[in-house]
């Protein structure tokens, strides 16, 4: 198994459904294995349906707190994974002067889905359930690890 990174930040748009899905899924699935927390270029309050999709698998994002990468008290990490083309740019800006590892994947973002309450939150689904599958593969549980069946 490849060797995890011991810190890693995910960054988006707002910080309020991509990273902070990501980050949740990531402490979900690797605990206290691996330091991770969510930025976004922007700051906005926690959607909603990003709350109750992750809901639906047992993660509470309620207490999820917005912020940007101005607002990041340490920028010492292994791996920065931004999550939209905006987020992006602002990941490399951030490792201008650091050494890490950034790592774009591109996550569609689920307010662009138009339709009905059940439509709009099956977008979201899809949107955790993609950032699952990918976090699995970049950060494999250890054989006999906890997480998400």
């Amino acid at each position: 198994m490849a060797r995890l990174p011991s810190s890693v930040l995910f960054a988006c748009t707002f910080n309020a459904i991509r990273s902070p899905m990501a980050e949740a899924l990531l402490r979900h699935l690797h605990g206290r294995r691996i330091y991770v927390e969510s930025v976004g270029v922007r700051s906005a309050e926690i959607d909603p349906f990003a709350v109750a999709a992750m809901d639906e698998i047992g993660i509470d994002l309620r207490r999820h707190r917005s912020k940007t990468f101005d607002e990041l008290e340490d920028t010492s990490f292994d791996l920065v994974v931004s999550l939209s083309p905006e987020a992006q740019h602002s990941a490399v800006e951030l490792t201008r002067t650091m050494s890490c590892e950034v790592e774009f994947w591109p996550v569609l973002d689920p307010t662009a889905v138009e339709g009905s309450r059940e439509e709009t939150l099956e977008a979201y689904r899809r949107v955790r359930d993609h950032l699952r599958r990918r976090i699995l593969e970049r950060f494999p549980l250890s054989p006999g690890a906890g997480g998400l069946g």
